[in-house]
């Protein structure tokens, strides 16, 4: 196990409300405290950190913490060994994801959501006090031309990314963040290093607390939410200091985003999208739903694919009651023209239903028990694969459902009702694998086992996750 990653102490030390380190650390495990901000007019977005050399020394943190326990015993494999995280009541249960056998469980109360955490090795469980590191005990170190693989037994790390709220996560090209919804506070640290406690972390925070998502790109800068805890209104584009460059205030009820083909960034709205391109000098432009309500809460983006697969949702009323709507469309967006189409389907399906295969095409795990493939450059369905009985969308979100994660060319499938967890072929439709569990599968996340590359990990770039009970109709994220 690593020890907590320390955090370093912040005063106030500009009128305008930026936030700057002190020079002596607090000790491991306590959270950075932020100060109060000043007046939104003069800075809309502080940075939380600060220094002489400008930029480049804004997310410099305080001397490593030590490590207090002995890492597990390795074993060298002849290739990479990918694995799956699966949560359920109680704890997160690991499997190899080849074979689906159990290596390891660990305990954990309260409801636990997961994310990849970037490094191929480590998945973030949300859990209390803030997004603290499973280490799923598979990996790839370099050495020259050629990568060396190791597995050990799976343990739950002590190293945590502090936060009151833990929400969505984004990993991309090579970095990682965590948004605190409690806070609006965000950190972001390169996904090689995420378990390292001396790594170096940029801490930035939003001007109001909300249920938001930010996205670093290769230039340095943010895509980030805009809104407060009563609503979400638009996003903000901040160059790598934290300054912001520009805005767009018109996608009302901001959630969730996906990254596709040239860094283009969809950011839903409940009437269609927002597309941001070309970094921090870029442009962001609104693509309208084709309904008045045309809610995409949740989008799938491959990075090398311009499109990006999402939800659609169009009822009004039912959002306006806060009851469930069950969907039988989605959404496909080219962020080439910013266009947008939609894709009927045979069934519904819900908010952990999207994912993207190895060559782009869109996947959505129906209410048929089906996993339906669509070509998102013609928007159709070109094949369905039934994987598990018919199910139904419970009405709470926190309920288990089936839920569908990609690796290469393998989707993983939860099946609550029967406990098994099954591996399909996605060219094949054929189920290879399945396993049943002695629990109920709720969540499911991807270690890969390999070590970071340019595009995260697999390719992929998804975000799927589930709103607030508070804040949107039941079960409908």
């Amino acid at each position: 196990m690593l020890a907590p990653a320390s955090n370093r102490h912040f005063e106030n030390c500009s009128h305008y409300g930026v936030l700057c380190g002190m020079s002596t650390p607090v000790g491991a495990g306590v959270r950075p405290r932020l100060l109060a901000l000043a007046p939104l007019t003069l800075l809309p977005l502080v940075l939380a950190g600060c220094g002489t050399g400008g930029a480049a020394t804004a997310g410099q943190t305080a001397p490593p913490a030590e490590s207090s326990t002995t890492a597990p015993a390795a074993t060298e494999q002849a290739a990479s060994t990918p694995r799956l995280a699966v949560t359920h009541e109680g704890g997160v249960t690991v499997l190899d994801a080849t074979t689906l056998e159990q290596v390891g469980e660990v305990e954990l109360p309260g409801y636990l959501r997961l994310n990849p955490a970037g490094d191929g090795r480590h998945v973030a469980v949300s859990t209390t006090g803030g997004f603290r590191l499973l280490d799923a005990g598979t990996w790839a170190e370099p050495h020259g031309d050629h990568d060396h693989y190791w597995t050990s037994d799976p343990a739950l790390t002590d190293t945590t990314y502090a936060a009151t709220e833990p929400g969505h996560v984004v990993v991309h090209e090579g970095r990682t963040v965590f948004f605190d919804d409690g806070t609006g506070t965000f950190t972001t640290v390169d996904s090689a290093d995420v378990a390292d406690p001396a790594a170096e972390q940029l801490q930035l925070k939003t001007p109001a607390a909300h249920h938001g998502v930010a996205v670093q790109l290769t230039d340095g800068s943010f895509v980030v939410s805009e809104g407060t805890s009563e609503a979400r209104t638009g996003i903000r584009v901040l160059d790598a200091s934290g300054a912001e460059v520009s805005r767009n205030d018109s996608c009302p009820g901001v959630h969730g985003e996906a990254v596709a083909a040239d860094e283009a960034v969809v950011i839903g709205c409940t009437d269609g999208v927002l597309v941001h391109t070309g970094g921090q000098t870029g442009t962001t432009t609104k693509v309208q739903a084709p309904d008045a309500y045309g809610r995409i809460g949740n989008q799938a983006g491959h990075e090398e694919s311009p499109f990006v697969l999402g939800d659609y949702k169009s009822d009004g009323a039912a959002a306006e009651a806060e009851t469930l709507e069950r969907p039988t469309r989605v959404s496909i967006i080219d962020t080439r023209d910013a266009s947008l189409r939609l894709v009927d389907l045979p069934a519904s399906y819900t908010f952990r239903s999207l994912a993207r295969g190895e060559d782009g095409e869109g996947l959505v795990l129906g209410t048929d028990g089906a996993l339906h493939v669509i070509d998102p450059a013609t928007a159709t369905v070109v094949r369905s694969v039934p994987v598990v009985a018919p199910w139904e969308e419970p009405e709470e979100w926190q309920e288990p459902r089936p839920v569908v994660r990609v690796h290469e060319g393998t989707a993983y499938v939860t099946e609550p009702a029967t406990r098994e967890v099954h591996a399909v072929d996605i060219a094949t439709g054929e189920v290879f694998a399945t396993t049943t569990l002695d629990v109920v599968p709720d969540e499911l996340a991807v270690a890969t086992g390999e070590a970071p590359h340019q595009h995260g990990e697999d390719g992929e770039h998804a975000h799927t996750d589930g709103e607030h009970a508070h804040e949107h109709e039941t079960a409908s994220a």
